[in-house]
């Protein structure tokens, strides 16, 4: 007999076998030499009374042995297949590639900056000089943005394709299987380049192409249909289909397509700063204690209001994390957070943004909020002073309209600058923020505090940019051949979700064969 029951556990009880045993048990009204094995299916943190407990979703079977389940996908070999060019490597790209594989087809990924490997050494000189590889950075690279801010697994698109066949294939490449069964997976800035890799060389084994150091600058087109694409402003490389998987910072990206004419929208996004407390705060507050247990991980917090008709929300919160420069281009400070895989720092970061609409920024370019995002960048790497410091305020000095004496250690690698964050942002981010931000305070017990820093600029919440695509065979409407995907289309909000869109690409190409 399987049975699929919850049970809950206090922390310390949650990796005692015996007792999880005990507890299954128990709650089936069985003897214990009953059960003869078990699977945790889903485990989460239920912090809302006093008593911090997990909630475990357990698959028990009583009086039979389980069956071993094989996962393992296997691929075959597709080097002398139909190529098909996949622009990015980021995880859409990537699980695009592993598809194709899958369906029989020869993926031939272009990507502009490096492997993993050399990537961290730009990533290095970024953090320490303030210097900006304009095509190696924390955006462009194998892996995409998500590979070194931290891999954060969590997903609401469920709906859209199978998100565990994801996660298994993350595990088939050396993740934890962990994640499998979290509440909110996360794999970790410092594992994540070696499963990245593990996936770059399955799809080589598999006779597919991954090439580094390559810029698309044309898309080659003939009587509406896709030919190929232009690398580097010189070679040539021809294929009937193209997954345009280039992520939400490749602007240059958006000003090919409608310097083609290739329709594309202009796209609400978000707009805000990156917040950080110390972790012991916001510890204390989700877990009602004065010392967070060694059992439990660093508390995570997700806060959303309504400030008059706008949404202010938390993006991307890292527990134990570190904001990190994630500038694509010169004179920009773009901020972003990451976590390792322990989540050890001792700060908590969260972008907290505001939504901007389409009425925000008015005018028929669509391009105009990508402008406006640039716009905003520029003036607060020059509020910073350069070299990537960024301009930042205490929490309650924001609020109060009131310029920080000093500001508090944090985990900003390149520096800080006292500024009046109003000097940055739109009068409507401010003023949103500026009501958010002690109502959120109410919420979290210590979080409206200025122990807390305020970092400008979180502005690639995602992008400004829409390229439209049908809606049943994912291609663009005007061109044949062309599959706009995953973020930097405007179909895809994180890792996960970027990945099955990048899947169901795939699949559109081989259904429209």
């Amino acid at each position: 007999m399987q049975k699929e029951i919850e049970i809950t556990l206090l922390p310390h009880q949650v990796a005692q076998s015996e007792i999880i045993k005990t507890k299954l048990a128990e709650t089936l009204k069985v003897s214990e030499d009953r059960i003869k094995a078990y699977d945790i299916l889903k485990r989460s943190i239920d912090a809302r009374s006093r008593k911090v407990i997990f909630r475990i979703l357990v698959k028990v079977f009583v009086d039979e042995e389980p069956q071993p389940e094989i996962q393992t996908i296997h691929y075959s070999n597709v080097k002398d297949a139909k190529p098909i060019i996949i622009v990015g490597a980021g995880p859409a790209g990537l699980f695009a590639a592993l598809q194709c594989i899958e369906n029989g087809m020869k993926p031939v990924i272009i990507e502009r900056g490096k492997d993993v490997k050399q990537r961290r050494r730009d990533l290095a000189v970024i953090n320490k000089q303030g210097v900006v590889n304009t095509e190696s950075n924390y955006c462009y690279g194998e892996g995409g943005a998500g590979t070194y801010s931290d891999g954060k697994l969590y997903t609401r698109s469920n709906k859209r394709g199978d998100i565990n066949k994801v996660l298994q294939a993350f595990v088939d490449h050396g993740a934890e299987k962990d994640i499998l069964i979290d509440a909110r997976p996360h794999i970790g800035t410092n594992k994540l380049p070696h499963i990245i890799t593990a996936i770059r060389e399955t799809i080589l084994n598999a006779g597919g192409e991954v090439i580094f150091d390559s810029q698309m600058t044309d898309i080659l087109i003939e009587f509406g249909k896709v030919k190929g694409i232009e690398i580097n402003f010189e070679e040539k490389l021809f294929a009937d289909d193209l997954i345009l998987a280039t992520g939400h910072s490749a602007r240059d990206v958006y000003e090919l397509l409608n310097r083609k004419n290739i329709r594309i929208e202009a796209k609400p996004f978000a707009l805000g700063v990156r917040i950080e407390h110390p972790q012991e705060i916001i510890d204390a507050a989700q877990y009602h204690c004065d010392t967070r247990s060694e059992f439990l991980p660093p508390a995570y917090y997700s806060l959303v209001e309504q400030v008059g008709a706008r949404g202010v929300f938390s993006f991307c919160m890292c527990p134990g994390g570190i904001i990190a420069p994630c500038a694509t281009g010169e004179n920009e400070i773009v901020v972003n957070g990451w976590s390792p895989s322990k989540r050890n720092n001792p700060f908590a970061n969260s972008g907290t943004v505001v939504q901007v609409t389409l009425d925000d920024v008015l005018g028929y370019d669509p391009l105009r909020m990508l402008n406006f995002q640039s716009e905003i960048e520029k003036i607060a790497f020059e509020a910073g002073g350069g070299n990537l410091v960024a301009p930042a305020q205490r929490m309650v000095d924001f609020v109060n309209n009131k310029l920080s004496i000093d500001l508090p250690k944090n985990s900003y690698l390149p520096g800080t600058k006292s500024v009046m964050l109003d000097n940055i942002l739109p009068e409507f981010v401010s003023n949103s923020l500026r009501g958010a931000l002690p109502l959120f305070g109410k919420k979290i017990k210590g979080y409206y505090t200025n122990e807390a820093i305020l970092v400008g600029v979180e502005s690639r919440t995602s992008s400004p940019v829409r390229i439209p695509r049908d809606k049943e065979n994912y291609q663009h409407p005007q061109v044949k051949g062309l599959y706009p995907c995953a973020e930097g289309a405007g179909y895809a909000g994180g890792i996960v979700s970027a990945a099955i869109d990048g899947i169901n690409c795939a699949n559109a190409i081989l259904a429209s064969r």
